[in-house]
């Protein structure tokens, strides 16, 4: 009867080790379910030009958009911040001033889990690494892309000397026919009073 007894105990004991084990294993994975992405790692654009970054998290039916806050900068020699969001609303006054007139975001996206940057008239020294972090309720996490940013190249030469090859050219053209139009005129006053003296020639008259 005691060997039943003691026998008994064991499922009990694995059952209760096994839902443990799944309690355990459903926190993990549910901890670690908010995950910010990006939709590319490394960025390149030249100067002058536009660029949008793309940063993806996950969204839920408990956490609106007024429960996030949202943290974009810049890393480079410094810290530069494009964005910050608190509960949702935009905290303009700590925008770095460089970023001033060229920086604009997405809002309607936000609530589809999309965080979508626009960078306008880009500079060289906007090189960097961007970096956005998104907290929502307890759930938070972060993510890095690269963007590099060329020199705008210089015209290709050919293309000067082809301008400057043709201006030379209509200003020869332009000389030729006032050359030709002056002694046209020459010719027409020489034959012009070659006929007026020969018509007061008292022989010719003859």
């Amino acid at each position: 009867m005691i060997f039943r007894s003691h026998d008994s105990r064991r499922p009990r004991e694995e059952m209760i080790c096994s839902i443990l084990v799944i309690f355990i294993l459903t926190s993990c994975v549910c901890a670690g379910s908010f995950v910010v992405n990006v939709t590319q790692s490394w960025y390149h654009a030249e100067e002058n030009h536009n660029i949008s970054l793309e940063w993806m998290f996950p969204t839920s039916t408990d956490h609106s958009t007024n429960s996030l806050y949202v943290s974009c900068e810049m890393l480079a020699d410094e810290k530069c911040v494009l964005l910050s969001l608190y509960e949702g609303v935009e905290l303009s006054e700590f925008q770095d001033k460089r970023f001033a007139g060229r920086f604009q975001w997405d809002k309607d996206v936000l609530r589809e889990g999309r965080l979508r940057l626009h960078i306008s008239r880009l500079q060289t020294n906007d090189s960097g690494l961007y970096w956005c972090e998104v907290s929502s309720g307890n759930e938070r996490n972060s993510k890095k892309c690269h963007l590099n940013v060329t020199a705008v190249k210089d015209r290709p030469e050919p293309e000067r000397t082809s301008d400057t090859s043709l201006r030379g050219r209509i200003g020869l053209y332009c000389v030729l026919v006032l050359v030709l139009t002056a002694l046209l005129c020459f010719c027409l006053c020489c034959t012009n009073r070659f006929m007026i003296s020969r018509r007061n020639d008292p022989l010719y008259k003859v």
